[in-house]
């Protein structure tokens, strides 16, 4: 694991277009990578892909990466990795209907507030169909193409009549701030890095809610020494976030 001084080491040589420094780099935040991606599985892409874009994404933070922000690299680094793979989904990964079947959704959707408006009910599948004289089939994954889901990642309007430069998924209440899940994902990367005993510490203590009483009887040492690891790991880990 690299302390802050030995990955700034690192940058400064990988800005300088050291390839060495940059698969240290990398090797050395795989953890960190792939604690941000799992969030994005089950979106379309394969978890390959997603590992790919992550990896894009550290490399930029690299190359954009100043001393002179006054961070600690990783913490820089995780919404470089989060917004890389946003855009890829925004871009390339959004559900696309095509323009038949969209013009049919629209024209079907104009006779059914029609035929509802004169008759006050909705016609059938077959009264569309023969009406408009589509088939059946066609009718029916014309309108389901209409109730598919947006994608998170498509730009909506603000809400108050502005340009559509708000993501979706950043409309969606949430108790949890971006900084707050980034400071997690962090954390947990940097916990995972730990040693066994240091680690099942963690756990048992913030995780589990553990006393340090049970967690030295767990371990099989004395309660000062659970609480001097303890107090140690969370300097340790302080410095690193």
């Amino acid at each position: 694991m690299l302390n802050a001084e030995e990955s700034l080491a690192l940058i400064r040589r990988a800005k300088e277009g050291d390839n060495l420094a940059k698969e240290r780099l990398l090797e050395n935040n795989v953890l960190l990578i792939k604690s941000i991606i799992r969030r994005f599985k089950n979106k379309g892409v394969e978890y390959d892909d997603l590992y790919q874009l992550g990896c894009l994404g550290f490399l930029k933070a690299i190359n954009n990466f100043d001393e002179k922000f006054g961070v600690v690299f990783s913490t820089y680094a995780v919404p470089m990795i989060i917004g890389e793979v946003k855009r890829f989904l925004r871009d390339d990964g959004a559900i696309k209907v095509s323009r038949i079947i969209k013009g049919q959704s629209l024209v079907i959707n104009r006779f059914i507030e029609k035929y509802s408006a004169e008759k006050g009910e909705s016609p059938t599948v077959e009264e569309i169909s023969a009406a408009l004289d589509i088939d059946k089939e066609d009718v029916v994954l014309a309108l389901d193409s209409s109730k598919m889901p947006v994608s998170l990642s498509e730009f909506v309007e603000d809400g108050k009549g502005g340009d559509k430069n708000t993501e979706l998924i950043d409309r969606i209440p949430s108790d949890e701030r971006e900084e707050d899940m980034v400071d997690k994902i962090l954390l947990k990367s940097l916990i995972e890095k730990l040693p066994e005993r240091e680690k099942k510490i963690i756990i048992m203590r913030y995780y589990r809610d553990n006393t340090q009483s049970e967690i030295a009887e767990e371990l099989g040492v004395s309660q000062v020494q659970v609480s001097r690891i303890e107090n140690k790991i969370i300097n340790v880990l302080k410095s690193q976030i």
